[in-house]
């Protein structure tokens, strides 16, 4: 079974490596990056399994990302995290709001995953 490769979409360092730590530990790939534009020009040269998107970004938001990154690569599961309110995130395939632990993150990793199956 090939690995799910993650990209990270996160501007704070300490919770990008957090959230790196995590998913490598549930045996991702993990690729990060700190803001939107770097996350297009990513997943272009390389497409993710699975986005793991904060809403609040430099620049363009996580909301203007996922919905881009929707149409670029529909195949792309996305899970949203933030300090924001839940009710607040826009529609995707899982939902880690902040503080998270690790369990947290594995949940939202089979939550987003669901029915997918790596190639």
């Amino acid at each position: 079974m090939t690995m799910v490769r993650v990209l990270i979409v996160e501007d704070s360092e300490d919770q990008a490596a957090l959230l790196r730590q995590y998913f490598e530990r549930a045996g991702c790939v993990v690729t990060t990056v700190a803001n939107a534009e770097a996350a297009i020009t990513t997943y272009r040269a390389d497409p993710p399994d699975l986005a793991v998107i904060d809403l609040l970004l430099p620049g363009m938001g996580g909301e203007e990302l996922s919905t881009r990154l929707r149409a670029d690569l529909p195949g792309c599961r996305i899970a949203i995290t933030s300090v924001l309110d839940a009710c607040d995130f826009p529609e995707a395939d899982a939902l880690l709001p902040k503080p998270f632990t690790g369990a947290d993150v594995r949940a939202a990793l089979g939550k987003a995953l669901q029915g997918w199956r790596a190639a």
